[in-house]
């Protein structure tokens, strides 16, 4: 590939929004780290997958305060949003 192309595809839309949506991957995966990984070691696998599976279906997306939703939990946040918009 010339050194034009390649400029070209970096530049494209679709490399721009693969780009664009890392970030918040990248966060979320610290989170992880640093929530779960970072308080024990699992045994298997299949543990580490339980797991993540636990605190990403339970803590995550119900339990755990985001930044982004004003800190409130997924749930508050959507109660909030249905009460304002009745």
């Amino acid at each position: 590939m010339s050194r034009e192309a390649h400029v070209r595809f970096r530049e494209s839309a679709a490399v721009k929004s693969r780009r664009a949506t890392r970030p918040p991957a990248e966060s979320f995966f610290k989170t992880l780290k640093n929530e779960l990984w970072g308080h024990q070691a699992f045994r298997t696998r299949e543990i580490a997958r339980m797991a993540i599976f636990v605190y990403i279906g339970v803590f995550y997306n119900r339990e755990r305060l985001h930044s982004g939703l004003g800190y409130l939990t997924p749930i508050e946040f959507e109660q909030l949003a249905v009460r304002r918009a009745a």
